[in-house]
């Protein structure tokens, strides 16, 4: 698939403002996972009177917890519109890159919308709806480093989250490159922060929202391998669930939903220097 590439020149990274939830919703700031939901049919969903989602914590601008202990970013704007469209509330539940299979394999929430990258491997375990966003690889590192190609990290420290697309894409294609693994963002850049590794390897959305706000690094490398999609994931099989989000996402590109859920939350962070549409996909489909 055709790269794209993503300007470095961002503005500073502003605070991103709470979000407030949809009509009929409510918002979870529990650490704790959800008692087994099972296999739920979208009719159990509405007969229960709400839907559970899992969502990630510390992932800015896309799924964290604010200054007010609430839920925000891109992915939670799209979790009340579902709720809010069901005439549910909704239940968000934090997980981890690694544990977003097991989760919905083991009935803990109905659907993850995590930032989560659709590959092969991953749905031969879940089943996604159709995509929302577009997304590739990126690399942060420190600006005296002088990083501009996966060569240059040959010899390099190499951070990524375990369970994503930055630890897959490295291990299958550059195993010479030592990775350092941790199992949450915030450990991540932390690490790279503290001086533990060299580099980071993430979604280059994060990477390009991380650097300016961060004195002493940036975006060497803004798009590395395929241009791939992110979608919501339900458990394999639940069928009712899977026909109707993909018939919301047709609905919601009608309105132009993710445009403007990108002006809310997005664009905060990317100011004009990244178009909208190099990253929003609406109506399901991939222009």
């Amino acid at each position: 698939m055709q790269r794209r590439t993503f300007l470095t020149a961002l503005g500073a990274f502003a605070t991103a403002t709470t979000l407030a939830a949809c009509g009929g919703s409510t918002q979870s700031g529990s650490s704790g996972a959800s008692s087994a939901v099972g296999l739920r049919t979208v009719d159990e969903i509405k007969s229960a009177g709400t839907i559970i989602i899992g969502v990630f914590s510390d992932k800015s601008p896309f799924g964290y917890v604010d200054s007010s202990g609430d839920y925000a970013g891109y992915d939670i704007e799209y979790g009340n519109r579902i709720a809010q469209d069901l005439g549910v509330e909704v239940k968000y539940v934090p997980v981890e890159a690694a544990s977003r299979v097991e989760f919905l394999q083991t009935g803990k929430v109905d659907l993850i919308l995590a930032n989560f990258t659709v590959t092969p491997e991953r749905a031969e375990k879940v089943d996604f709806a159709n995509p929302y966003m577009k997304v590739s690889l990126g690399v942060v590192a420190k600006q005296d480093l002088a990083i501009t190609k996966v060569e240059d990290l040959a010899d390099k420290k190499v951070i990524v989250v375990k369970g994503t697309t930055a630890e897959t894409y490295f291990e299958d294609n550059h195993p010479e490159v030592k990775l350092q693994k941790y199992d949450q963002y915030t450990e991540a850049t932390n690490a790279l922060a503290d001086g533990r590794g060299d580099a980071w390897a993430t979604d280059n959305t994060e990477a390009l929202a991380w650097a300016p706000n961060n004195p002493g690094f940036t975006v060497g490398i803004t798009s590395l391998g395929a241009v791939d999609t992110i979608a919501g994931a339900v458990r394999k099989g639940n069928t009712t669930l899977l026909e109707w989000l993909n018939e919301e996402l047709v609905e919601l590109g009608n309105e132009q939903f993710f445009h403007a859920a990108y002006d809310k939350t997005l664009r905060l962070v990317y100011g004009d220097a990244v178009p909208a549409d190099e990253l929003v996909v609406e109506g399901g489909v991939v222009a």
